[in-house]
């Protein structure tokens, strides 16, 4: 069989909330653009507060034209659903309420790719946190990406990890798979990263946090053994410098 060569990336994007303190979503889709890859996890994808909407308005993504998001079927709960006729008032005021992930984890996808199956998925935690998977056919071969931002506890942080590869091993067929976000995990040697075992490799990508200095590789790409790393890396452009506090991560793999 040829082989394909397909490239994913892995950004938190911070509300779209950049390290001038400014809003802007443009600057985000901007930043993708430099970068286009083929498959692109998001992390803090929707606003924390509120009406939980998506932080790059759907409209916006619709406009850009490079990506179209893996719709998962979910929202999280808002104050306008505990009121009589809340979601009226929500549609009168004109308020954006659709969130573009779970938790703040979202995927997006080029449209040549087709999605053919998604789900998201709680996990353990004290504070709300979840994880989105998409299975995809990518040119005629299959591919499962999950995103995820992990929590800022070590112990928290393993049984997140665990409870995704249990899900996986449990509930969906074997196929290629990628894992990527915020694992909020400053070793490499040690913590969380070694649940993933033998059978998963950590793509080499660099540093990503802080934007403007960074020291920390928090962001990470996970790919098991069927898939090859050509390269890896961290995208430092001047715009993703100013975007977020954490720079994008992507790796060219081959099917």
């Amino acid at each position: 069989m040829t082989s394909r060569t397909i490239t994913v990336a892995s950004y938190n994007m911070r509300k779209a909330i950049g390290t001038d303190r400014r809003r802007r979503p443009d600057r985000v889709l901007h930043v993708l653009q430099e970068i286009d890859a083929d498959v692109v996890a998001l992390q803090e994808a929707d606003r924390r507060f509120g009406t939980r909407a998506s932080a790059v308005p759907h409209a916006l993504i619709d406009d850009h034209g490079l990506y179209k998001p893996v719709e998962f079927g979910v929202s999280h709960s808002r104050l306008a659903h505990a009121i009589p006729f809340g979601e009226a008032i929500e549609d009168r005021l004109g308020l954006a309420t659709r969130n573009l992930g779970w938790h703040g984890n979202a995927i997006l996808v080029k449209h040549d790719i087709e999605v053919t199956g998604y789900e998201a998925l709680h996990l353990p935690t004290i504070e709300p946190r979840g994880a989105v998977i998409a299975e995809l056919n990518v040119r005629g071969q299959d591919l499962r990406i999950v995103g995820m931002h992990l929590d800022l506890s070590g112990v928290m942080r393993r049984r997140q990890v665990r409870a995704i590869l249990d899900h996986i091993a449990r509930r969906h067929r074997a196929m290629p798979t990628v894992l990527m976000g915020d694992t909020n995990e400053w070793r490499n040697a040690n913590g969380a990263l070694q649940e993933f075992g033998r059978h998963y490799r950590i793509a080499p990508t660099g540093p990503s946090y802080h934007s403007r200095k960074p020291v920390a590789a928090l962001d990470r790409i996970i790919v098991d053994h069927r898939l090859t790393i050509d390269e890896a890396g961290t995208h430092r452009s001047a715009e993703a410098r100013k975007a977020s506090d954490h720079l994008p991560v992507w790796a060219r793999l081959k099917l």
